[in-house]
């Protein structure tokens, strides 16, 4: 049989994904969406920040022990005024610098998250665990999660930016459950 419409319909079943919003409308959206109608969606920027030769820039969520929830990162994202490299880890110490409170993406929702957060110069410090990486032009980056990267509680993630008298931004967004 073959598909002579144009319209696709359940008892016309080549195509049985929504591909017509008009004869079947749905809405069909990520979960970060649904975190942010909830309130539960959060981003922290390390807005854009002139980084010293031999420093990076760093940015790091750290979800407290006992805080009853998990974060899932959504995406990491900034861009860089020369060639650099893009490092994510597991774990680290940054010191020095800012802590940001996270800003909730629902505009004018009075929830805060369970993160903490700490934007700084420098190098990642203790025993953090490199997981990704990936080199840069000048340019935007993002790296998508999608939620499948989840801070667990007494946990944190890092990302570090560098190395390189450059001038950086970075981002990172997360829902929490």
């Amino acid at each position: 049989m073959t598909n002579y419409s144009v319209f696709n319909s359940e008892n016309n079943p080549l195509y049985i994904l929504l591909n017509n919003r008009y004869s079947s409308p749905a809405i069909v959206a990520p979960p970060e969406e649904d975190a942010a109608a909830n309130g539960r969606f959060f981003m922290v920027t390390s807005a854009s920040t002139a980084v010293g030769a031999g420093s990076n820039l760093l940015i790091q969520i750290s979800n407290p022990n006992g805080s009853g929830r998990s974060l899932y990162v959504s995406k990491i994202s900034g861009g860089v005024s020369a060639a650099a490299t893009v490092n994510l880890y597991s774990g680290g110490t940054v010191t020095g610098g800012t802590t940001p409170t996270p800003f909730n993406m629902q505009l004018g929702n009075a929830t805060t998250s369970v993160a903490t957060s700490r934007v700084a110069s420098g190098s990642v410090s203790g025993t953090p665990t490199l997981f990704y990486t990936t080199l840069l032009a000048a340019g935007m980056f993002e790296v998508a999660f999608a939620g499948g990267l989840i801070v667990a509680p007494n946990r944190s993630v890092t990302i570090s930016v560098g190395t390189g008298a450059i001038t950086a931004a970075a981002n990172i967004s997360w829902w929490e459950f």
